[in-house]
């Protein structure tokens, strides 16, 4: 017997129009996520209404209150019910979706809201009275006066009450309240003249602040270094490049950090488009594809990226939380993240990080001594005249004793010591070699300890890139062309990077119907198994859009070449080995770390050093 199909009634279906709750509803599952997306869009309206001060308080991870408070321009009273009616804005007449210069423009932040929680807006406008209005789930009350100087207020109680369903899904008030700092924290660099200021009123009372931004001053970069230092931390303002790039229309501004100063996780890359944070995987595979050939792939970098274009060049209107953009023409974005990039590390030279210095000092640290039952006073350390004077008076009896007992650990050569001065040396002169690896050499204000494997690793590592970059990729042709079968979908896409796959010695040729025949593989790779490359190229092209394996092997295998062709650890050099060593560092870029991002020498200061042997 035929079973009956459970998904077809016997009545015939009919279709209903939806209620304004219940569309509201709906909505409000695509803008708010959770509290922190409405904590994003509350602090934008704040923002496009000109607030030059944002205050956000937050209690139990925004799940039983949120409030946005402003100095923007505020909200006249006849227009209140509007600004809580669906698609209805102030941002845009509806002309055009492409020219847009808000962050809002949908016009469902507000109704939304109102519709899984409680709503509270109490605004005013200059030269009127402060008026309020309320909503709670989808049900909205009369405007009544209010008291309020000026800006607005929007409190919002109780998110998800309506829909009690969605707040199973919500993570702990920990994770949440974690999610809503990094909303604050994104949108504060996008607006570094902007005073930010986030409290947690869990629990009642005035709370805690756990994270304020004053507005900062000066010029464009100086003011979005100050608040990167704020929100990212000092680190890495310290440790980063500042790029500036413009082309056929799209600028590129921000900070990117060196690659020593890279993290364990994706975790410190922002970007901005126009001023609105996104998460775009073509940007963030731009950026990855800067570092390529500077990091290990365990290792992400870190760097606030800006990118300001003409509106219409872009399109942010792809998804209603307006994370997601695209561009008209994403092949320029992103070739413009990359060169321009690649230019700054360029220009950084041999320049590492200051964390690997702080790192090295931390290491370094003498262990706390065992207590000792007498008190041991120590004289005052003397002016640099007084122990002038003492070392002459006590030269005669210190002579007899430098013959026999010398401090000296190696025979003083004097071909050590560079014809230039030290001051002008940025790694200084050598003055010495330890344990057959690591070379000392002395600067005009400290020290510099430099692996002479991996800094020379570095430097052939480049000389063999640019020969490369000159005479280009060897290719090897195969006597009978592999074919692969793919669909047509794939194969298109692949012919698409055919081009750019032959500059590295990987020449494809379409076949007919889905099948390409590979007629020339990279010859530095040897024997390789073509079809399996081809679907790994496949496989990059549809995760990130591009493809680097084919590059990647062939830069893995001259880094394996480097570092068989470099000076090996336990080789002693002589001094103006490693003079010559640190001359070419200084005016090979990127020497400061070597193939994988690991620092290839490491600076400490006179004053860090004094330190740690209590003489500061």
């Amino acid at each position: 017997m035929e079973q009956a199909n459970p998904n077809i009634n016997e009545f015939r279906p009919v279709i209903r129009q939806l209620d304004d709750a219940a569309i509201n509803r709906i909505a409000a599952g695509e803008v708010v996520e959770r509290p922190a997306s409405a904590v994003k869009e509350l602090i934008e309206n704040a923002i496009d209404a000109g607030a030059t001060r944002v205050a956000i308080e937050i209690a139990d991870g925004g799940k039983t209150l949120i409030r946005v408070t402003d100095d923007g321009c505020g909200i006249a009273t006849a227009d209140l019910p509007l600004a809580l009616s669906r698609h209805a804005t102030s941002k845009i007449d509806g002309s055009d979706l492409l020219n847009i210069h808000t962050f809002g423009f949908r016009g469902e932040a507000l109704p939304s809201l109102g519709a899984v929680g409680r709503l509270t807006i109490t605004s005013r406008v200059p030269g009127a009275d402060a008026a309020q209005i309320q909503v709670a789930g989808g049900t909205m009350s009369a405007v009544k006066p209010a008291a309020l100087r000026a800006g607005t207020v929007v409190e919002l109680r109780d998110l998800f009450f309506a829909t009690p369903a969605r707040l199973k899904f919500m993570r702990t008030d920990r994770a949440e309240t974690q999610a809503i700092a990094d909303t604050v924290k994104r949108l504060a660099m996008a607006e570094p003249s902007v005073t930010f200021t986030l409290r947690d009123v869990s629990g009642g009372g005035e709370g805690r602040v756990t994270f304020r931004a004053d507005r900062e001053n000066g010029d464009l970069f100086n003011a979005l270094h100050a608040r990167l230092a704020r929100v990212i931390g000092r680190e890495f303002a310290e440790n980063a490049l500042q790029i500036d790039a413009t082309r056929e229309g799209i600028r590129l501004y921000g900070y990117a950090a060196l690659p020593t100063y890279s993290r364990g996780a994706a975790v410190a890359q922002y970007l901005f488009v126009n001023g609105r944070p996104v998460r775009d995987k073509m940007l963030t595979g731009a950026l990855r594809a800067a570092y390529f050939d500077f990091l290990s792939r365990d290792r992400h970098p870190a760097a606030a990226l800006f990118i300001d274009c003409d509106p219409t060049l872009v399109d942010v209107n792809v998804h209603p939380a307006k994370s997601e953009v695209r561009f008209r023409d994403p092949g320029v974005a992103r070739g413009l993240i990359v060169s321009a990039l690649r230019h700054a590390l360029a220009e950084a030279g041999h320049r590492a990080s200051s964390t690997v210095a702080n790192a090295t000092l931390g290491a370094m640290r003498p262990e706390t001594p065992q207590p000792i039952p007498a008190r041991v006073y120590q004289m005052d350390r003397p002016s640099s005249a007084a122990r002038q004077m003492a070392y002459q008076a006590q030269a005669p009896g210190f002579a007899e004793l430098t013959c026999d007992y010398s401090g000296s650990v190696v025979e003083p050569v004097a071909e050590s010591v560079s014809e230039a001065p030290v001051e002008d040396l940025p790694l200084g002169a050598a003055r010495g070699q330890v344990h057959e690896n690591y070379i000392i050499a002395q600067t005009a204000d400290g020290m510099v300890i430099v692996d002479q494997h991996a800094a020379h690793e570095r430097l052939v590592y480049e000389k063999l890139k640019a020969q490369m970059a000159a005479n280009g990729v060897a290719a090897q042709a195969l006597l009978i062309p592999e074919i692969v079968e793919l669909s047509e979908g794939d194969c298109a896409r692949l012919m698409a990077v055919a081009d750019d796959l032959s500059r590295f010695g990987l020449t494809l040729e379409p076949f007919g119907g889905g099948a390409v025949a590979v007629r020339e593989t990279p010859a530095i790779l040897g024997e390789v198994n073509a079809r399996a490359m081809i679907l790994e190229i496949l496989d990059e092209l549809s995760d990130q859009g591009e493809s680097q394996m084919v590059q990647a092997r062939i830069e893995a295998i001259l880094s394996r070449v480097a570092c068989h062709g470099s000076i090996r650890s336990g080789r002693r050099m002589r001094a103006e080995e490693m003079n010559a060593l640190l001359r070419e560092m200084e005016a090979t870029p990127h020497s400061g770390q070597c193939n994988h991002g690991r620092p290839t020498y490491v600076e400490l200061k006179l004053a860090d050093i004094e330190r740690l042997f209590g003489r500061s």
